[in-house]
């Protein structure tokens, strides 16, 4: 199956990653605006909270492929998605269990994103205890017999059902589907990846 590296990507696109049985990265396409590419959601105090990584945009002309971004490091954007996740998750049940590796990954410097993108989804994948093949492409691939590169798409409007489990701020605002994958593990801890496999039949619909 090929992916597009996210950061901390949504939940379907992990529901889809327990499913497949070898990843590969899509990082040879041209990088697209409005996507999970340098973006994630996370349930804030007030609602959905986006939480966007800034990045250099060239003057050259040329269209920049995905593994040539670089993060803009003069915004300080790892210190304000830091203090949003401990102010939103700080009293989720497992925030703490996760915290000193999320939080780790935030306060290192990176030049590229795709660097950023890859990191972190390894430590998805440990916290879900999940192993995979992955590769990476080495030419931007136009045909694919499983395609997910969609799903990193942030304007897609999704066509799946997700069951509810129990958020933050659910009371005030009720369930929120398909939030940054962190939503799922700093609420439901060691239970999320049988979340995310239970959900493996939304594709076949």
């Amino acid at each position: 199956m090929v992916f597009q590296p996210t950061y901390f990507s949504p939940v379907i696109q992990y529901i889809a990653i327990a499913a497949a049985g070898e990843l590969i990265f899509e990082t040879e396409d041209n990088f697209q605006k409005q996507t999970y590419r340098n973006r994630c959601y996370i349930y804030g105090a007030n609602g959905k909270l986006l939480l966007g990584i800034p990045i250099v945009h060239e003057n050259s002309g040329r269209r920049q492929k995905t593994r040539e971004i670089k993060i803009d490091t003069s915004f300080g954007w790892q210190k304000m998605h830091k203090k949003s996740l401990s102010s939103a998750y700080r009293s989720s049940p497992y925030f703490e269990y996760y915290e000193e590796d999320v939080l780790s990954v935030l306060s290192k410097s990176y030049t590229y994103l795709l660097d950023l993108n890859l990191r972190v989804h390894e430590l998805v994948m440990e916290a879900l205890q999940l192993e995979k093949k992955t590769g990476q492409t080495t030419e931007y691939l136009t045909t694919v017999q499983e395609d997910h590169r969609h799903l990193a798409n942030a304007k897609l409007k999704p066509s799946f059902q997700l069951e509810p489990y129990q958020q933050v701020f659910t009371e005030k605002f009720g369930f929120i589907p398909n939030l940054s994958i962190l939503d799922l593990l700093f609420n439901e801890g060691p239970n999320a990846l049988s979340y995310l496999e239970q959900h493996r039949d939304v594709f076949k619909k």
